[in-house]
């Protein structure tokens, strides 16, 4: 296995010119090892958390407050 040592010596070789390729490729790594996290089930913690102010509200009164706000 190659080590970060060598990594950054070759990093330090390249010209000026393929730095943007080089970090453009780093992301496209760092971006599939993101994806391929495994997922977890969202949790729906926060259902009913609001549940004192149903009487207050409706769903049709919050829409319209939402295109006000936008």
């Amino acid at each position: 296995m190659i080590s970060k040592n060598e990594v950054y010596q070759k990093i330090n070789h390249l010209p000026n010119e393929l730095i943007p390729t080089l970090v453009a490729y780093l992301d496209f790594l760092l971006n599939q090892h993101v994806q391929n996290q495994p997922k977890t089930r969202p949790t729906f913690n926060w259902e009913g958390g609001l549940s004192e102010l149903k009487s207050e509200y409706d769903s049709v009164s919050l829409q319209k407050k939402s295109l006000e706000w936008r």
